[in-house]
């Protein structure tokens, strides 16, 4: 059963998604987040339309035109080349029952480190893993490639309602309601696994921070507003270095 689409009203600017997707691309590339062609970044632009990197293209050459639209069934609607296998058999079973309209799917490494930890847990240990607090599912089972939408829909059962889902052995998923918020939380998850490797690092005991605390980091005022001004940012910055990104 298909979920209801998060966040407010549905129908997305196809286009602005194109150039907001191309902008995530480049800059997680820069940030070294992706992994060789691999790895797929999506948007729902309807319930039997999708929004996909092709797997020919280095995310450091994404640009708004040549990305996909697929439609349910994987089927190439615009753009040239196909998506990554993985990518249709994972994001369109998610989108569809989770109702997420963007999903962000990496291999980054300190997220995908504490996946390789026996029991790993992104761990409240410093403010930036506070506004993940209670948000994040994790997946144990893991089986390998996602050679058919089955592992998709697996996924999504782990995911639930959560925005992150740790993927055993594998990497990670981001779920958000727009490019810009689901690209500042695949960010702060980065550095938020980042700070913890180093922390565990040293042998010492971690030191955590109190529930209530935690729980005021998850639910600041600002976020949306925030994630809006880093991708505006992102963007200013392309616009003067890689203006390519938008055409």
């Amino acid at each position: 059963m298909m979920a209801e689409p998060k966040g407010p009203g549905h129908n997305l600017d196809p286009q602005q998604a194109r150039i907001d997707l191309a902008a995530a691309l480049r800059w997680v590339a820069r940030l070294g987040f992706h992994e060789g062609v691999c790895n797929h970044f999506s948007v729902m632009l309807a319930p039997d339309r999708f929004l996909i990197n092709a797997h020919q293209t280095h995310w450091s050459k994404a640009r708004a035109s040549d990305l996909l639209v697929i439609d349910d069934r994987g089927r190439v609607l615009e753009g040239e080349g196909q998506p990554a296998m993985t990518g249709f058999n994972i994001h369109v079973p998610m989108h569809l029952q989770t109702g997420h309209r963007v999903i962000m799917h990496t291999h980054m490494p300190y997220a995908t480190a504490i996946t390789c930890i026996e029991g790993g847990r992104l761990e409240m240990v410093h403010q930036n893993a506070g506004r993940f607090y209670g948000l994040c599912a994790y997946d144990e089972d893991f089986n390998g490639f996602a050679l058919g939408t089955d592992e998709g829909s697996r996924m999504a059962r782990m995911m639930g309602h959560h925005r992150v889902l740790f993927l055993g052995n594998h990497g990670v998923v981001v779920a958000g309601d727009s490019v810009a918020d689901a690209l500042d939380d695949l960010y702060y998850l980065e550095r938020a696994c980042e700070i913890q490797v180093l922390a565990m690092s040293t042998g010492r005991p971690l030191r955590h921070i109190p529930e209530e605390k935690a729980l005021a980091l998850r639910d600041f005022p600002t976020r949306r507003d925030n994630a809006r001004m880093l991708l505006a940012a992102v963007r200013g910055i392309l616009d003067e270095e890689e203006p390519a990104y938008a055409s």
